[in-house]
């Protein structure tokens, strides 16, 4: 069957569009990093947060940048993110908070690194990515 140029792939129309959304997003991060850069300089003081932020700023590019390179995001990239989120907002909040938050906050990113450790010893002949051929695994 001949494709005519008015056909349109609906797979290549969402790769594009992931595309463009991503570079969006790798954009605004730029600004946000840019915009606490110049903050933490007015302020002439870097705290511990603001360190933690910038990292995750630099995972997220490098997030986008593992997706550019390999066309997938590893699923352990967006649970360091959050791990080091849950650990910012634990220092935001201070000395004063109820010490159950705490536990609990804790406790997620414990949850979240077991599940990090689960994701990176997972049998990899178990799934099919986005129609690619099952990898199998060397032994």
């Amino acid at each position: 069957m001949v494709k005519t140029m008015f056909e349109i792939d609906p797979k290549a129309v969402v790769k594009y569009i992931e595309k463009i959304l991503l570079a969006t997003i790798a954009v605004l991060t730029i600004i946000a990093t840019i915009q606490e850069i110049i903050q933490i300089y007015e302020i002439r003081k870097v705290a511990l947060a603001d360190l933690l932020l910038l990292f995750i700023y630099t995972e997220v590019l490098g997030m986008i940048g593992v997706f550019y390179a390999s066309n997938r995001i590893p699923i352990t990239l967006p649970l360091f993110i959050a791990m080091t989120a849950i650990s910012r907002l634990i220092i935001l909040q201070g000395k004063g908070m109820d010490a159950s938050v705490l536990l609990y906050e804790a406790g997620a990113i414990l949850i979240i690194a077991l599940a990090c450790l689960v994701v990176r010893y997972r049998p990899k002949n178990q799934y099919e990515y986005q129609g690619e051929p099952v990898i199998e695994k060397d032994d």
